[in-house]
């Protein structure tokens, strides 16, 4: 029984650990940009960040591929991971 208890702990935690919260792109910092999104680091989340500070908020996922250094491949493996809602 200590065994069970001790694998479900484990698996909580690891499951936990790899969860990506999503996030909104229109109102989100560079530094929460890259810390959610895969394979976006500092330099390309400012060049989001940016991109929405001259052209406004992002009415749509392709839109992110405007964006320098962001292609379709990175917005579709963070697809549930984005929101462009408008606050």
């Amino acid at each position: 029984m200590k065994k069970f208890i001790v694998l479900v702990i484990v698996l909580g935690c690891v499951c936990f650990s790899s969860m990506t919260l999503a996030v909104n792109v229109n109102t989100a910092t560079a530094e929460e940009i890259s810390k959610e999104l895969k394979g976006v680091g500092p330099a390309k989340a400012g060049a989001i960040v940016l991109y929405r500070k001259q052209h406004g908020p992002f009415k749509d996922l392709k839109e992110l591929t405007k964006v320098k250094g962001i292609g379709a491949a990175t917005v579709d493996k963070n697809r549930e991971n984005i929101q462009l809602d408008v606050e």
